[in-house]
């Protein structure tokens, strides 16, 4: 199981139907959830809509916090790879790099969550 995450926007391209564009899309493992949990940000990227973050600019500080603090201690958080090597430490801090770098270009963009 795991966890995509995409920012969309839609945009009014004259036709009868507007159209959405996919700015950006990343999936991880459902394995990381307790390291996202420790860091902070669980919510942030596996339930925004419970935090009423709808847009990426509402969750740039979460992001930001957490993956200063995941690499402030990373022998901490090594503490929560999984055994079975699907979900590591190594794994998870680029992808949260990439998803904050993406969620600070888009901030208007709309978060989609399918878990």
């Amino acid at each position: 199981m795991s966890l995509d995450v995409s920012l969309t926007i839609t945009v009014d391209t004259g036709g009868p139907e507007k159209t959405e564009i996919k700015l950006f899309s990343a999936n991880i493992t459902h394995n990381l959830g307790d390291m996202a949990g420790e860091a902070g940000i669980y919510k942030a990227c596996w339930h925004p809509d419970e935090i009423g973050a709808d847009t990426a600019g509402k969750i740039i500080p979460i992001l930001e916090q957490g993956l200063a603090d995941m690499k402030a201690r990373p022998e901490h958080f090594k503490k929560f790879d999984s055994p079975n090597g699907w979900g590591l430490y190594e794994n998870f801090v680029p992808w949260v790099e990439e998803y904050l770098e993406a969620c600070k270009k888009h901030p208007k963009a709309v978060i989609g969550v399918s878990r």
